[in-house]
């Protein structure tokens, strides 16, 4: 089985591609991690917003990874891999080409606590106080601009 990486703008994705990238954050986020919260919180429809994803070759998305513009800042999100596809890493490499996306500027996550190593892998260190979110343990991270 192959896989291929994507890149689009929310407005210009297939509806069937989008249904499934939504689908797999809210069967990660919602449904294996029960965390009830809005997942569609409408930053997906913004006009910058980049979907980057990967796909089997029977279409099914294997992960995602979303990122925003805020302000001259710039934001990542919503990083999911479906769990039959995790080690593979395909995250990794749709987190790459996320930050080699976002023009050298300053990009901020919120990430799950036990993640801030493999954030770390791609230049984001701690930059704020853990919270809770979810009843799931988090840290803001940033990477700064080159």
């Amino acid at each position: 089985m192959t896989a291929t990486h994507h890149v689009s703008l929310t407005s210009a994705l297939d509806p069937v591609v989008l249904y499934r990238i939504l689908r797999l954050r809210v069967d990660v986020f919602v449904v294996e991690q029960r965390a009830a919260y809005a997942e569609l919180d409408g930053r997906d429809i913004e006009e910058h917003t980049l979907q980057f994803w990967t796909q089997d070759d029977d279409g099914e998305v294997l992960a995602t990874v979303r990122l925003l513009h805020d302000g001259d800042d710039r934001r990542i999100g919503r990083v999911a891999t479906a769990l039959s596809a995790r080690g593979h890493g395909h995250a990794a490499r749709l987190m790459r080409q996320a930050v080699d996306r976002s023009e050298g500027r300053t990009i901020r996550l919120d990430a799950q606590a036990r993640l801030e190593p493999w954030y770390g892998r791609f230049g984001f260190v701690r930059s704020g106080a853990e919270f809770v979110e979810d009843d799931i343990l988090h840290i803001p991270m940033t990477r700064p601009a080159d």
